[in-house]
């Protein structure tokens, strides 16, 4: 086992010990990663979900800022600007707090659609257009967005487009009794993030993102993941179906998920571990306005053949 694989484990063990009982959403969190999407987290206030993103971003000792978003932010604000100098006489751009290797993208559905569409082309294309000028993104270049529930007040619903930039989407749930005990027990988990060690550099880390591409994928794999795609294109309960590009997330995610477990090949079983997290916030519901459940994604695994 290579040096940073192993550090890839001791990352997700030391994240356990601050975001007490989710290591599935610690795994789920960094398969994104390496498969170099970006995550979306939507749950209630005060669960745990801006503390999983600064122990992220601690453990993996990038450069990390944090957007509260508001309904009064703007463009700008993420961005940057360009600003005079008077003793040059010229404008020079000032680079706002996107130019990150971790960007926390606060209860980012508070702001206008307007802001939202600022990190469009950021997530997508890793650069930045300001003023006529492009500007290119630090690497790695990984946006973890946090959202609350659509019902509550004040907050405007992320368009599909902006949605699908997400490669997976996330809960975190309460915690489970002993969990709970742990963390009203053992101090402030804030306490605990801050005393953690960078467990895995930024070369590794790159690394490993270049092995997942290598991990193989099967030609039945593929024609199970066409499977899938296809069974929510042709179920009435969505309003459309999957896109190619969910179906290259899908992919990916499983590959990094078979990487994490130690294998070579993806299984059935790696995109069956993804398959809630690329493909929920996907699928909208034909009656009413959310997205696809839990029983409606294991419905679409169960009636998908296995290859």
């Amino acid at each position: 086992m290579s040096q940073a694989r192993t550090n890839l484990f001791s990352t997700i063990k030391l994240a356990g010990e601050v975001i007490l009982g989710k290591e599935r959403q610690i795994r789920l969190s960094l398969a994104c990663l390496l498969a170099r999407g970006h995550l979306l987290i939507e749950d209630l206030p005060g669960v745990g979900k801006t503390t999983l993103a600064h122990t992220l971003a601690q453990l993996l000792g990038l450069r990390f800022s944090r957007i509260q978003f508001t309904s009064d932010l703007l463009p700008a604000d993420i961005i940057g600007s360009s600003i005079y100098d008077r003793e040059k006489g010229s404008f020079h751009f000032l680079p706002g707090p996107i130019f990150s290797q971790v960007l926390l993208a606060d209860e980012i559905n508070r702001a206008t659609p307007k802001t939202q569409s600022a990190l469009l082309e950021a997530m997508e294309e890793r650069q930045v257009s300001a003023e006529g000028e492009t500007h290119r993104l630090p690497t790695p270049f990984f946006v973890i967005a946090t959202q609350n529930p659509s019902y509550q007040i004040g907050t405007f619903a992320l368009p599909e487009s902006q949605m699908d930039r997400f490669l997976m989407r996330i809960d975190l749930g309460y915690p489970d009794r002993d969990a709970e005990r742990q963390l009203l027990t053992g101090g402030n988990p804030r306490e605990r993030m801050s005393t953690l060690p960078i467990a895995l550099g930024t070369n590794e880390l790159q690394a490993l993102q270049s092995e997942i591409g290598e991990v193989h994928a099967a030609p039945p794999l593929i024609d199970y993941v066409q499977a899938l795609v296809e069974q929510t294109r042709h179920d009435r309960a969505f309003v459309h179906g999957l896109s190619p590009r969910a179906a290259l997330a899908l992919l990916a995610a499983g590959r990094a998920w078979a990487f994490m477990e130690g294998r070579t090949m993806a299984l059935p079983e790696d995109i069956q571990a993804v398959f809630p997290g690329v493909a929920g916030h996907r699928l909208r519901l034909a009656q009413g306005n959310g997205h696809a459940t839990a029983e409606n994604l294991a419905n679409l695994i169960e009636r998908t053949p296995l290859p």
